[in-house]
């Protein structure tokens, strides 16, 4: 009987070879597994930690700055809780009249403009309420707004069209309102110049460009030489019409057009830019079909273009709002707040208490302004911008 030995052969190749296998202890896998779950937390970490640093902490702190009284002493400084005692100084206290304005009785100029303002408001917000469901939020939003409105156009009346003097709160709304204004206007208007098929569009394209490229100190201070009669550039020509040496932005008015004159110079390009793309951008099909059916030109700008870039139209008017509202450069450069306090923002505003080291005031400034924005943000959200996007 033949015995078989055992083959000591190498397997042939691609015969399978089961490689003993080690089993991770449980303990293990569980660390694993929960490392890899916070991996991403871990890695996002440093960003929070240095936004909570330069961002929510600075916020957190200046909140309890305006509520407290900030006191240099030898040695360091000492900061004592007062409550609401700096916004009442900005309120009804010593700051009112550099904040608020002076305030004058209503005259009839001033119960026209309110009344009719007033009655306009409550109206649009009436529409705007009655085209969705009576909700308690809708309802408490909407008489926020009405309030907030109303109170503004009460302020308007009694500092504007009555013959008081307004604060650098109602010049930082004219700075904003009549400003942004002014802005979109101009820059549609140049936006629809140039999306025509009009010779050297490419070359305006990009001057109209350039000032937003130069520096709100270098704007700023081009426009106070402009501004000046007595050595400015314009000078040979008010010396001929009899204005020599009479700067136009010594009265305030003339100071505070001449400031939104300069804002208007430089941002107008973002407006122009922005729009212009997307009148590029707009569907040909109903341009042509509406000149196919004898519509002309206002007609087609009215019920299709106008239409088509309205949602991109109120995102950068919302953008700017919130910009202009900043604006400290312009007004501190060209004319220094002045004549008086006439040119005042509030950001210049916060600026100026800053630097006679009443800091509370100062943030309870800031956190107004804070608080105006928010304001004036969601408000324009909810009653336009949202409306815009829902009904395309």
């Amino acid at each position: 009987m033949r015995q078989t030995r055992p083959s000591v052969l190498p397997p042939r190749t691609g015969d399978a070879v089961a490689a003993p296998t080690r089993r991770i202890p449980l303990s293990r896998e569980r660390v694993v597994s929960w490392a890899d779950q916070q991996a991403g937390a871990v890695l996002v970490l440093p960003a929070v930690l240095v936004i909570l640093v330069l961002s929510i902490f600075p916020l957190l702190f200046s909140l309890y700055l305006s509520l407290s009284r900030f006191q240099p002493v030898s040695g360091g400084f000492e900061i004592h809780f007062r409550g609401l005692a700096n916004y009442r100084k900005l309120f009804v206290g010593s700051e009112q009249q550099h904040f608020l304005g002076q305030l004058a009785r209503l005259d009839t100029a001033g119960w026209l403009f309110f009344l009719a303002t007033g009655a306009l408001t409550v109206f649009l917000l009436g529409r705007s309420l009655r085209s969705g469901p009576l909700t308690f939020p809708r309802l408490l939003g909407h008489g926020t707004v009405a309030l907030g409105l109303l109170l503004a156009l009460w302020l308007i009346s009694r500092t504007v069209v009555s013959g008081g003097r307004p604060g650098t709160l109602v010049v930082t709304w004219v700075y904003v309102f009549g400003g942004v204004a002014l802005q979109f206007l101009v820059g549609l208007l140049l936006a629809a110049l140039c999306a025509q098929q009009l010779p050297g569009r490419r070359f305006f394209r990009v001057v109209f460009l350039l000032p937003m490229m130069i520096t709100p100190v270098g704007v700023a201070y081009t426009f106070r030489m402009l501004t000046d009669t007595g050595k400015g550039p314009f000078a040979p020509i008010a010396n001929w019409l009899g204005y020599a040496n009479v700067s136009w932005v010594n009265d305030p008015w003339g100071a505070r057009i001449a400031v939104m004159i300069g804002d208007l110079w430089q941002w107008t390009p973002f407006m122009f830019i922005v729009l212009l793309a997307a009148l590029e951008s707009q569907s040909p099909e109903p341009i042509e079909a509406a000149i196919v059916d004898g519509a002309n030109r206002w007609q087609i700008f009215w019920h299709i273009t106008l239409p088509q870039i309205a949602p991109v139209a109120s995102t950068v008017i919302l953008i700017r709002l919130i910009e202009a509202f900043k604006i400290v450069d312009m007004p501190y450069v060209l004319t220094g707040g002045g004549p008086g306090t006439a040119t005042e923002s509030l950001t210049l505003h916060a600026y100026v208490l800053w630097r006679s080291l009443d800091y509370g005031t100062s943030a309870a400034v800031a956190y107004t302004l804070l608080f105006v924005v928010t304001f004036v943000g969601i408000a324009y959200v909810r009653l336009l911008h949202r409306r815009v996007s829902e009904a395309l």
